[in-house]
């Protein structure tokens, strides 16, 4: 399947028309996202009183509205605002990369690498801890590194420019190879390990405090460092590397940076909640439907749609069966599942 027909931008806009494009759609994506964030903490199957969440008169430990706010609601909030602005940032860069309108941050097997590590950490007991980060975000992270520097290893040559064919390849035949060690953990298990581990694969917002938040909060700053340098040379490289490099783009080093930043933000992303499906191809296609393929705006807008989305989908996970509460992983899957067919018969 060859790139996508929406990813080709014009690439001489004035400059106006475009500052004026990203301040309006920022505006009215940040809007949705601070939106989400403001009410999701408010609603849950357990009713709060804002006022006396916020009431400093009542000591904090008998405070249970103040508790469930900002002890179970914030953290979760919070946690899938970054998760998911950083899933959807890192799908847009990866299309772009590929130029493939089906490329997900779980096409180059760094969610299979990062669950290899969560298991095998939740399997062996450990108990090792970094800061805030415990041992199961700390082995999934070695484990998505571990992924990103094989395939990256797989895709350059000394003196070569990274290939996008060869990268694609090895994601997909590492992620097949890690999800048959993912079976075999799993398969030689306990119960209450194989119970765990199957859960944490589902994807879970339930982060438990804002600690685990701040641990991986670096690497996504990096990661959309990154972000911010590319979107002018997304849009000359998803019309083709050879138009890219006619006008000044150097390929090379825009595609390393390309891909690092999209495994960066994928490791943190599935670090902090597991590995969560479908918010990199969902949220970057529909913001492409309603604002057209510039990366200018493509990106910035995709990361606060998908952080508001995310929010969101978990807002639905924990009230829809209330008092039990769904993995969000589950209700992004039964979004992204048809979402995922439609564009397949739409490229067709």
């Amino acid at each position: 399947m060859t790139g996508p027909s929406s990813a080709v931008v014009r690439v001489d806009a004035a400059p106006q028309p475009i500052r004026l494009r990203l301040t309006f759609t920022l505006l009215g994506y940040g809007a949705l996202a601070l939106l989400a964030c403001l009410v999701a903490p408010l609603v849950g199957s357990t009713p709060i009183s804002v006022s006396r969440a916020f009431d400093r008169s009542v000591p904090f430990a008998d405070n249970i509205d103040a508790q469930i706010f900002f002890l179970a609601r914030m953290p979760r909030v919070l946690a899938g605002a970054v998760v998911g602005a950083a899933l959807a940032s890192a799908g847009v860069v990866l299309q772009a990369l590929l130029r493939n309108p089906l490329a997900t941050p779980f096409t180059l097997g760094i969610s299979a690498g990062a669950a290899l590590g969560a298991m095998l950490a939740i399997s062996a007991g450990a108990a090792v801890a970094l800061g805030p980060i415990s041992s199961v975000p700390l082995a999934s992270l070695a484990g998505a590194f571990l992924a990103t520097a094989l395939v990256y290893a797989l895709a350059t040559r000394p003196g070569r420019p990274m290939s996008t064919a060869v990268l694609l390849l090895a994601g997909v035949t590492l992620n097949s190879f890690f999800s048959a060690l993912i079976l075999f953990v799993q398969y030689m298990a306990d119960f209450a390990e194989a119970y765990r581990t199957v859960r944490w694969l589902m994807g879970d917002l339930d982060v438990g405090g804002f600690g685990p938040i701040a641990g991986i909060l670096p690497l996504v700053l990096v990661a959309f460092a990154l972000f911010a340098t590319l979107p002018s040379s997304l849009n000359l490289l998803s019309v083709g590397a050879d138009i890219a490099a006619t006008r000044g783009v150097d390929v090379a080093r825009t595609e390393r940076r390309a891909f690092l930043s999209a495994a960066l933000a994928t490791s943190a992303a599935v670090a902090l909640a597991g590995p969560i499906g479908f918010i990199g191809i969902v949220v970057p296609h529909l913001v492409r439907l309603m604002t057209g393929a510039d990366h200018r705006v493509v990106l910035p807008a995709s990361a606060l749609f998908g952080a508001a989305f995310l929010v969101g989908c978990d807002l639905v996970a924990r009230t829809v069966l209330a008092p039990v509460e769904m993995p969000v992983g589950i209700v992004t899957a039964m979004i992204g599942g048809p979402f995922f067919l439609w564009l397949l018969v739409r490229k067709a």
